[in-house]
Formats: C-alpha cells, sequence, structure tokens
C-alpha cells in the first residue's frame, strides 16, 4: 500500500527525450507499411492527409482508425514518455475497465448531464451499462471502497485506457474520434491544500511530458466542463488545424471558451442621436450602425435565453461582441437555451428590436462602460438612444484579436488539446462516499484532481507542426525509427551485401534502424521515406562503395550531412548524428 507523501516528492529529471526501446528493428520488405501516393478525398487536416499516406493509420469507419505497425510505435513512444513522467510523481498504474455500471454515472448524475456523447446500453440483464469516456467515477468507487485513514493519503493513480464517445462529427483524421486511447491520472488528498499540491506535480509532468515529445504547445485557462470541480487547465498545441481558439499575450495564454481582455475602444455615440429613432426594417447591428452612420460599438443587442430556474433572462452586449456561451452558461450557473420568437412575444417583445425592458431580469456584459449607446425600443422598427449607468456586470463576451491583456494586445491562434487537467474537489468523491477518517478520527471527503492526455492528438499535433509537402519530419523522441537506411541495388549485388551487412552492425547500437531492403526503385524508396520521416537516413548504393561514404540526409529541411557517412565507422557516426537532431 501506498502511504509516502507525494507532495514532498522530488520528480527525478529526464536525462533523455528518449523513451524505452522498441526494438527489434525492422526490414521493410517484412513491415505492412501501406503507403498511398494521394491522401483520402475527405481529408482537410494536414496530419489526417500524411499519416494516411505514409500508412501509419487505417479507417474502418466514422470516427474509427485502427493504427497500422508503423504507427502504433509512434503512439507507444509517446505513451512511454507519459507513463515515466507519470512514475517519476510516484503515481501508480493500473487498468479500470470501459465497460461500467451506469449506477455510478448516475451517482454523480453525470449520467443524464452528459450529452449523447456518452454510449449507454443495456446488458443482457436489462442492467443500464455506459461505455466510459472518462473514469472518475470507477476510480473513486475502488478508492471509496479502500482508502479509510489519513495515512493512506495522499495518493496518485493512472492508467491508459480506451475511451468511447459517441462523437455528433467526426473529423480531421484522429484529432475528433469515436474512439481513442487516454491517460487518464487521478489525485487524492486530505485538503485543498494537499490537491495543489498534487495539481502543480502533475503540471510540472505536463510540461516534461510535451518537452520530450518535441511538440510547441501552451498551458491554458479553461472551462471545467462536463467534469465538474472549480479549475482546469489546458494544454494546446499550436497548427491551423486545431479546432480551439486560444488567445495569447505575453504572460498569458486561455482558451477563447474562458479568456478575459479589456475590449477594444469605440468612439462615443453622435451627440445629435437622442430619444427615438425610426429605424424600419433594421433588424440587426450591421444594418443600424450603416443607417445612423455609428460605430456597432455604440449599439447594444439583446440575447434572449430560457433558463430552468430564473425563465427568461435577456443578456446585453456591446454591438460589435459576440457573446460566449461558455462563460454566459458559467455565469449563470445553470443551463440555458435561446428563446423562442413565441417565448419573446409573449413577453409582449419584438424579434429584431429587443433592449432593457422592466419587465425582464437583464445582465450586463462586462464590456459595456457607462454612456450612452443605441438598443432596441421594444417596438418594431424603432430603436432608442439610452444611458447606461454603472451596475454589476458579467462576463459573457468572446474575446476578439486587439483586445489588450496588461496593456498587451491579444492574439488569436487555433491549436490542438492535447492534455486536461482539473482541481474536481469533493465533486465525485462526495456522491460516491469516498472519505478518510483524519487525525482525530472524524471521517472527511477525499479531495480529488483528474488529469489527461491523448497520445493520439500528440501523434496528430506531431504530424501537424512538423509535416510538410513530402511527409512527417517526426521529432526523434517519438519518430517510428530513429534511422531509415535505404539500400539502393537489387539483391546479390556488391552494394546489396554490403547495405545487409550494414544493417547487422547498426541493429548492435543503441538505435531503432528500419532497413528499406526491398526490390524497389530508388525513387519509390526515398519518397516513402521522406513520408514516414525517419530522423535520420542513410543510402548506400554503388557510390558508397566506390567512396567509402554513406549518404546521409536529415528529415527536418531535407538536409544532406555534408561529407556524408564513412562506412568504416558508421554505426557510431549515425548514432553521434542522431544525438545531435531536434
Amino acid at each position: 500500500m501506498f502511504t509516502g507523501s507525494i507532495a514532498t516528492y522530488t520528480p527525478r529529471a529526464a536525462t533523455s527525450d528518449r523513451a524505452g526501446s522498441l526494438r527489434p528493428s525492422m526490414r521493410l520488405s517484412h513491415l505492412l507499411l501501406p503507403t498511398e501516393r494521394e491522401p483520402p478525398s475527405d481529408a482537410e487536416a494536414l496530419s489526417h492527409k500524411l499519416m494516411v499516406r505514409a500508412g501509419l493509420i487505417r479507417q474502418v469507419g466514422s470516427g474509427l482508425w485502427t493504427w497500422m505497425p508503423a504507427g502504433w510505435r509512434i503512439h507507444r513512444k509517446v505513451e512511454q514518455h507519459i507513463r515515466e513522467e507519470m512514475d517519476a510523481i510516484g503515481a501508480q498504474e493500473l487498468l479500470m475497465p470501459v465497460l461500467t455500471p451506469a449506477h455510478l454515472w448516475k451517482a454523480t448524475g453525470r449520467y443524464d448531464s452528459v450529452g449523447g456523447e456518452l454510449m449507454r446500453f443495456q446488458d443482457r440483464k436489462g442492467a443500464d451499462m455506459v461505455l466510459a469516456m472518462s473514469h472518475e467515477e470507477t476510480v473513486t468507487f475502488h478508492v471509496a471502497q479502500l482508502v479509510r485513514s489519513y495515512r493512506q493519503l495522499p495518493l496518485q493513480l493512472y492508467h491508459f485506457q480506451i475511451k468511447e464517445r459517441d462523437e455528433f462529427r467526426p473529423r480531421a483524421g484522429l484529432l475528433r474520434t469515436r474512439e481513442f486511447v487516454m491517460k487518464d491520472a487521478y489525485s487524492f488528498d486530505r485538503d485543498p491544500a494537499g490537491l495543489d499540491a498534487s495539481y502543480e506535480l502533475q503540471r510540472a509532468a505536463y510540461h516534461r511530458i510535451f518537452e520530450r515529445c518535441g511538440l510547441r504547445f501552451y498551458e491554458c485557462e479553461a472551462d471545467v466542463g462536463m467534469m465538474g470541480g472549480f479549475g482546469a487547465h489546458e494544454f494546446m498545441a499550436p497548427c491551423a488545424a486545431g479546432e480551439n481558439d486560444v488567445a495569447l499575450a505575453p504572460g498569458y495564454a486561455a482558451n477563447v471558451e474562458v479568456a478575459a481582455a479589456e475590449p477594444q475602444p469605440v468612439p462615443p455615440l453622435r451627440h445629435d442621436l437622442a430619444g427615438e429613432l425610426h429605424t424600419p426594417g433594421r433588424t440587426t447591428v450591421e444594418a443600424v450602425a450603416r443607417a445612423l452612420e455609428v460605430h456597432p460599438g455604440n449599439l447594444l443587442k439583446a440575447f434572449p435565453v430560457v433558463t430552468e430556474g430564473r425563465g427568461l433572462v435577456m443578456i446585453l452586449l456591446r454591438g460589435d461582441h459576440r457573446v460566449n456561451e461558455v462563460k454566459l452558461g458559467t455565469s449563470l450557473g445553470e443551463p440555458f437555451r435561446p428563446a423562442t420568437a413565441e417565448e419573446l412575444g409573449g413577453a409582449g417583445m419584438v424579434p429584431g428590436f429587443l433592449g432593457p425592458s422592466a419587465a425582464v431580469l437583464t445582465f450586463h456584459d462586462a464590456a459595456i462602460r457607462p454612456g450612452r449607446y443605441v438598443t432596441g425600443s421594444g417596438r418594431a422598427d424603432h430603436h432608442v438612444v439610452v444611458e447606461v449607468e454603472a451596475g454589476e456586470r458579467i462576463d459573457v463576451r468572446t474575446v476578439e484579436a486587439g483586445d489588450t491583456v496588461a496593456g498587451h494586445p491579444i492574439a488569436i491562434e487555433p491549436a490542438i488539446e492535447i492534455g486536461n487537467i482539473f482541481k474536481l474537489g469533493t465533486r465525485y468523491s462526495e456522491p460516491l462516499g469516498a472519505t478518510y477518517l483524519d487525525a482525530h478520527g472524524k471521517a472527511q471527503p477525499v479531495v480529488m484532481g483528474s488529469y489527461g492526455i491523448g497520445p493520439a492528438r500528440v501523434v496528430a499535433a506531431a504530424a501537424e507542426q512538423y509535416g510538410d509537402e513530402h511527409g512527417i519530419a517526426w521529432p526523434r523522441s517519438i519518430a517510428p525509427w530513429d534511422v531509415e537506411l535505404v539500400a539502393v541495388g537489387k539483391a546479390g549485388t556488391p552494394e546489396r551485401d554490403a547495405a545487409d551487412a550494414l544493417y547487422a552492425e547498426l541493429t548492435t547500437s543503441a538505435l531503432d534502424v528500419l532497413y528499406d531492403d526491398r526490390d524497389a526503385k530508388p525513387g519509390e524508396k526515398f519518397a516513402d521515406a521522406e513520408l514516414l520521416g525517419a530522423p535520420l537516413r542513410l543510402t548506400l548504393g554503388k557510390r558508397s562503395l566506390r567512396s567509402g561514404q554513406l549518404e546521409a540526409q536529415r528529415r527536418r529541411g531535407r538536409e544532406d550531412v555534408e561529407g556524408g557517412v564513412a562506412m568504416a565507422s558508421a554505426a557510431a557516426t549515425t548514432e553521434a548524428l542522431w544525438g545531435e537532431l531536434p
């Protein structure tokens, strides 16, 4: 039983970016590597195109992918980097089932609160079951049974397991799938201070993991979403295919879903505009602003919603801003939906000409400063100039490029979410009865954190960041093989015999080597090598026998090694070259 203090554990320094070896090396003539000349017709993301063309993945159905042997090597290397860093902070690996009794999810409320992405069904006995999207319920169920005393805490557990999500619209190859492997880690502490310590250990481990995988990434403030709790960060890898937007400024990074910034100023409203204004047929901000010759930010637009607890609610924003539904849901503290035209009509309101109403609960966005604005009058074909006083505000707008944080303008960049960490508190321990006895013998709820990484997303992010028109230039730490040796010459020729001998020599080194020993044309071999993306390529042909030098090329930038590699010292020189690669 683990009883040590995770909070005082000193993680080992990562002395190498190299994960555990996946030897033995491989002859390409024996490898199932279904490379393609053209990408799938429906592929938009670069990673989707290149990983299919390189023979790394093959599609089974919508959102369902098989990892082919070379691709699975990359996935396993990412897993191993994660595993080593989890072990380094004292986390213990286990394995929990995908199939989960629904009563655990019902106890936490997620069975009903999570939407159609959760796969629900009944077994042959009629019992409700789910295919787990995450394992908070299962791991908390075990801790509730096994942890009794404060002496058993803190504790960290993790596993790699398949996850199932019934995605509405799978897309972009590995970026939005219905089935994937996930690393989930969970921390269990005595109190919030212990959670803070565990959270920081995981946070630092995540930085080391993504650095070891060779990714460019940001740590961003994030929304807790369906996980619940009270604090979260996401790790985002910037790339054009990313489906999340990140707001960036010096010293600041946040998912646009939660980002906050100082809005760009707008000129004051024209002094000659006052009272009620005739605006026939003009129901949009753009149309009204154009007709009145004012900045859209001089208008207030209404976003009417309905909540279960409050009924009809009016949200007012500056006319040049967009409502952020994630921030709005957080501010309201309950689910909402847009109000219908019938509901608005029943409240005596005219769609297209909505404004503040004493009859409806109204919230102003934080970007609305005191002053004069044009807004809907509540009557068809009319707007009105109103004076907005200082008062309570809620931040419900989406930040825009050019807004500022601490005086610095923000930029918006697309990115892939590759990991997330959450402070759950007692969100799961209380409903599932996970308690411990403190030093005074009093029962206390266990305080939890949750930490996830998707290895497939790490692989896809690397393909996005390091792909080019020829293939993928993998970071050396996750490349399927360290070196690819290309033999130019048919079986039985002196150059093929020399390549065979060199391959045998290289396999005794610390390198993972792929040997292209196929009887194929050199152009085909080189094209496949560039698609697959081993960091270093060696070529042995007739010229090598004559000169005693192997041709060598670094895949990143397709840069030739000046002078090549002497055949007499090929293994040692190649290993030294590999060690210098990014």
